[in-house]
């Protein structure tokens, strides 16, 4: 049987191969684990999300949300599918044993999560979302707030959301309007309107508690004067119990091209003057408090980017094999049986530069939750403080690099079934739909290329920067044991040494005020970034496969050389295509930058 969620033997060589989770056992905090506690998590992962998550992904497509009574109706599968994710224990899989977790390593966590995003990414929105609002409440919560919240949240009786957009602002959180008004009891009133809110009402759970961005009325101007509110669906008394309808009310459901059965929707809190929220931390400082639910949840979409690519590259690479169709450019005669699809080169081109990006972007959204481990559980604070700032490095890209070239892999999916393709009866063309919204869930490229050149590079003296480079030159010494990597080789380094150069001019022009023209081409510095990671990443896998095949397992064989194919082909087609952006980054070039309104 064919695999669709993902590749089995990609998985296990990505944890035991090339990111050594195996060795993370060795950390007390993950002392009770071995391989085989890990691989049957991922076992119940995958069959789980095989038996109750992949079948109603076409029907949650075709049967949107409803809007009814001030209430939001899902398809009847959703809440099996959900209880099932709930009771084998993946809402908490990373959380300690004392607090109900299975203690797994975020690296294990997110390689099982994979496989629900995978088989249906609307419906494992629900319990994403309560991952990310959890942690926000256990980090920055009160000892009350967290009895009263966190705990239903952790035993998955409250789901939980993220409440920031507002209808003016869009992705520009400063200009919110939702106000908190303090009331004599401690608690707020808060009034305002927030749209696009993922899984802001639904029946799956008891209880939605909401993590509300407001302003109270001294704030200052801008994100310095942002706080962060807890704001339940229903109000929760003292004991525990469900209290009355907290006055927030569900205003309408958006309709999106894609993840057509997550409720997108419109929330108005406080129309009737009575809506109770909860300000978490401190005033004012709700944006900073806020950015590690952001930060998962960028991690989180990136990774839902990589599955919905994964899911279609396996269906058409399977579709290519199987569908017989003309002859190969040398074969004249008509006579004789039409060929597989795969065997024509073109096709093998797609396939090809499919699973370069799936595959290099699934290796670097499970290195950064390796790093996420590090951050943790490494010995020493110094250590875990490299491992932040790299991690804090390569969000923007871990989000948007996949975000758009994992969608391509989905443009291509799609061309593979050739007229089939572009129908509904097929679902190469809903993995495209879903994945479209990526590049705009938690932040835009423009917005990711605006953190990472405007911010993340020069941070904390450029540590991650530096700590990069190293890394990537440590690989690529690594390399020159094999005779066989040096064409892969070569292109990395090349663009390593160029894009250091280009970097280091952009950071001083920042440094000497030229903020406008450093960074209007931010995008294009992003998309080269992120190529440059995967190339070190592609490098690396490369340098596993020749090691699995100087093992000489035959059985493997094909496994290895199809990774060191993929390594090729991104490392020489791809990467030396970077020099073109490189070279309008350090001409300053201002063609976007100079077009008047007018013009247009």
């Amino acid at each position: 049987m064919s695999e669709t969620l993902l590749s089995s033997r990609n998985l296990a060589f990505e944890l035991y191969e090339v990111l050594d989770a195996e060795g993370l056992t060795r950390r007390e905090r993950f002392a009770e684990h071995n391989r085989e506690t890990f691989d049957a998590a991922i076992g119940t992962a995958r069959n789980i999300a095989e038996k109750y998550f992949a079948p109603h992904n076409r029907k949650g497509d075709e049967n949107e949300p409803r809007y009814e009574d001030g209430q939001a109706i899902l398809i009847p599968e959703v809440k099996p599918a959900v209880d099932a994710f709930l009771e084998a224990g993946f809402l908490n899989a990373a959380r300690s044993f004392d607090a109900g977790g299975m203690q797994l390593p975020t690296l294990l966590s997110q390689a099982c999560f994979a496989h629900f995003q995978s088989a249906n990414a609307a419906s494992t929105s629900y319990p994403f979302l309560t991952m990310g609002a959890a942690n926000l409440i256990e980090s920055f919560g009160t000892d009350e707030q967290k009895q009263r919240f966190l705990q239903p949240m952790i035993d998955g009786r409250f789901f939980g959301t993220m409440a920031l957009t507002e209808p003016h602002a869009g992705s520009s959180l400063s200009d919110i309007r939702t106000r908190a008004e303090p009331a004599s009891d401690g608690t707020y009133r808060l009034k305002g309107n927030k749209i696009f809110i993922s899984g802001g009402d639904h029946p799956l759970s008891e209880n939605i508690v909401h993590m509300v961005l407001a302003k109270l009325p001294d704030a200052p101007a801008g994100v310095k004067g942002i706080s962060l509110f807890i704001v339940p669906k229903f109000l929760v008394n003292d004991d525990g119990s469900l209290g009355p309808r907290n006055d927030v009310l569900l205003a309408g459901l958006f309709h999106k091209m894609g993840w057509r059965g997550t409720t997108s929707t419109a929330l108005n809190f406080g129309d009737n003057g009575e809506c109770v929220g909860y300000l978490v931390g401190e005033p004012h400082r709700g944006l900073s408090y806020m950015f590690q639910m952001m930060n998962e949840a960028r991690i989180g979409v990136g990774m839902g980017a990589v599955m919905l690519g994964y899911a279609g590259y396996l269906y058409s690479l399977e579709y290519g094999r199987e569908r017989p169709q003309g002859r190969v450019p040398d074969s004249k005669d008509p006579t004789t049986a039409p060929v597989a699809i795969i065997q024509h080169a073109d096709v093998r081109r797609m396939l090809l530069t499919q699973k370069s990006y799936v595959e290099g972007a699934f290796d670097l959204g499970l290195y950064a939750a390796r790093l996420f481990d590090d951050t943790t559980t490494l010995a020493t604070e110094v250590e875990r403080k490299q491992a932040h700032e790299l991690l804090d490095l390569l969000t923007p890209i871990v989000k948007s690099w996949p975000s758009e070239f994992c969608l391509k892999a989905n443009e291509l999916a799609i061309q593979i079934l050739g007229g089939h393709g572009y129908t509904r009866e097929y679902p190469v063309e809903q993995y495209y739909r879903d994945n479209r919204l990526n590049p705009i869930h938690e932040g835009t490229h423009g917005i990711q290329s605006l953190d990472l050149l405007g911010r993340k590079l020069a941070q904390n003296g450029g540590a991650g920067l530096k700590q990069l480079i190293r890394l990537i030159a440590t690989t690529a010494e690594r390399a020159t044991a094999y005779e066989s990597l040096t064409a892969l080789r070569e292109p990395l380094e090349k663009l390593v040494a160029r894009l250091q150069t280009v970097t280091i001019g952009l950071l001083t022009d920042l440094a000497q005020g030229k903020v406008n023209t450093s960074l209007a081409n931010s995008a294009l510095y992003l998309k080269v970034f992120g190529h440059t990671v995967i190339g070190w990443r592609w490098l690396e896998q490369a340098i596993r496969a020749e090691e699995g095949l100087a093992k000489g397992n035959a059985a493997d064989a094909d496994f290895y050389k199809g990774k060191l194919q993929a390594a090729r082909y991104f490392l020489t087609w791809e990467v030396p295509g970077c020099h073109h952006e490189l070279a309008l980054l350090e001409a300053r070039d201002d063609t976007c930058l100079a077009m008047q309104d007018a013009w247009f």
